[in-house]
């Protein structure tokens, strides 16, 4: 049967339409007119469907965990396409497993409603207001925590954040929202949620809790001191590659039978480590296979120096040489080769094992992740916000092993391939275009580091004092002045070599 024959017979998604999907799609097997909300996820991208949505379903399926339904939640105006099309189909979602050895899909119901995206926030502080909800989570990525890139610490200057300390009940961030829910809570006799962070940034709680009580003392020390004795922030480490969605993805739901206007792809890997520490009471993820443990950040180092680290040694070089997707860039011999050289030498050696699994080994199963053709995870997604992405999770490897006495060559190679990347051409001519929230910047400091590389290096909000440190000073100079004369594929065959 032809795509076209596939896309008429397709089943709009909805709740009235469940039982006429195709019967290999797994679907919601609870009621979901019981279900009740105990659980605002602000950010609901998808990364939360594939992951945290995913294992709240797999929990309802087992009967359990009904009154932990999920409240989409946005801050941002661009929130209102993906709330308007959710909505559409009953906030439902289908989760398309990519395993090079097939493709299934599942209908995902833990979603029961998204909140009103309005100016000053109303709707989202009063669904958190509800007693009856006991976690607020987020995925707001990396960037979205207002991270002061040479500390690390949330910074309580920013403009946004400042919005939200003069206008407390009309706040503009994520933050600002929560803050003024547990100032209403507090009012009204109730006790705390929990905050869970769910993003890829480690000791995540801890950076959720510095700024959400940070930002609540600058607007009332009192509710400030209230929120750090009762509220809690527990840290997580979670995994799993989730490619944006776009036609394609669209295109394959409808191949399966599905007419989803928010599909999701995703591989077929997922992890989620958790803290147990839960004010309000928490679903019984365990049970469904998440982790939870009193050592998160063993499990957060070894994941995001390996895995989030290593999708920064790839991406660069792949935007550099026009090449499209992840995999692509692990099927390219020398980026493949550069990958397992950096992996190997510089950053394996600054992690710990965790339980059941040898660094190696968790190298080897994220070498085989990035392989799958299956998952069509572009580049340029990879490489988006850098300014967060190298400072979160490359240069406190460098750090460590300029430290250690260890190398720093492949590491150094990264941070030029990132410079000779933010020119904004490729090694064919080919534009590239802006991508990171600082871009402008970024371009103009790339352009002027062709001729001057020390000019990338004055940036102190993002190398601090390693543009000091002259072992690195060096080593960055030679490779991108390497780039610039000999091009990406030459530079990378000289450092293998």
């Amino acid at each position: 049967m032809d795509n076209t024959n596939h896309e008429k017979a397709a089943v709009k998604l909805s709740n009235a339409s469940l039982a006429q999907l195709p019967q290999a799609i797994s679907r919601p097997t609870y009621d979901r007119t019981s279900l009740t909300a105990g659980i605002v996820h602000i950010g609901l991208g998808n990364f939360h469907r594939a992951h945290q949505a995913w294992y709240t379903h797999q929990l309802m399926q087992k009967g359990e965990g009904h009154n932990w339904a999920i409240l989409g939640a946005g801050v941002r105006q661009y929130d209102t396409h993906m709330r308007d099309r959710l909505l559409k189909q009953d906030c439902l979602t289908t989760l398309i497993e990519l395993d090079p050895s097939g493709t299934s899909a599942e209908v995902t119901g833990s979603m029961i409603d998204y909140v009103p995206i309005v100016d000053g926030n109303a709707p989202l502080i009063q669904a958190m207001s509800d007693p009856k909800i006991r976690i607020v989570a987020l995925t707001v990525t990396e960037g979205g925590y207002f991270l002061d890139p040479a500390t690390g610490v949330p910074d309580l200057s920013h403009a946004d954040l400042q919005k939200d300390v003069i206008n407390p009940t009309r706040p503009t961030t994520a933050f600002g929202s929560i803050t003024a829910a547990f100032a209403a809570r507090r009012a009204a006799g109730l006790g705390p949620f929990t905050v869970q962070s769910c993003d890829n940034l480690q000791g995540n709680g801890y950076i959720t809790r510095d700024l959400v009580v940070g930002l609540a003392k600058l607007q009332d020390p009192v509710l400030g001191e209230w929120i750090a004795a009762n509220a809690s922030f527990p840290n997580s480490m979670v995994d799993c590659i989730v490619p944006a969605t776009g036609p394609d993805e669209i295109a394959l739901a409808q191949s399966l039978g599905i007419d989803d206007a928010a599909p999701v792809t995703h591989e077929n890997y997922r992890q989620w480590v958790i803290e147990d520490d839960f004010c309000a009471g928490r679903p019984a993820w365990g049970n469904v296979g998440a982790t939870f443990t009193d050592v998160v950040e063993n499990y957060e180092a070894v994941k995001i120096r390996i895995l989030n680290a290593g999708h920064q040694v790839l991406a660069n070089a792949g935007e550099l040489l026009s090449l499209e997707t992840i995999s692509d860039c692990m099927s390219d011999p020398d980026i493949s080769a550069f990958f397992d050289k950096v992996q190997a030498e510089e950053m394996s050696p600054t992690v710990k094992p965790v339980p059941g699994m040898a660094v190696k080994d968790y190298v080897a199963l994220v070498r085989g992740r990035f392989s799958n053709p299956r998952i069509r995870d572009t580049t340029r997604r990879v490489a988006f916000d850098g300014s967060s992405r190298h400072t979160g999770f490359l240069l406190p490897i460098l750090s460590d092993s300029l430290a250690a006495g260890g190398s720093i060559e492949g590491l150094s190679l990264v941070e030029a391939l990132w410079a000779r990347m933010c020119a904004g051409t490729r090694d064919d001519g080919s534009v590239i275009e802006a991508n990171d929230p600082d871009w402008d910047r970024l371009h103009d400091l790339a352009k002027a580091a062709q001729t001057d590389p020390s000019k990338w290096l004055e940036q102190p909000q993002i190398y601090g004092d390693l543009a000091e440190n002259a072992q690195f000073r060096d080593a960055f100079t030679k490779w991108l002045t390497h780039l610039w004369a000999d091009g990406t594929r030459a530079t990378l065959q000289r450092y293998l070599a």
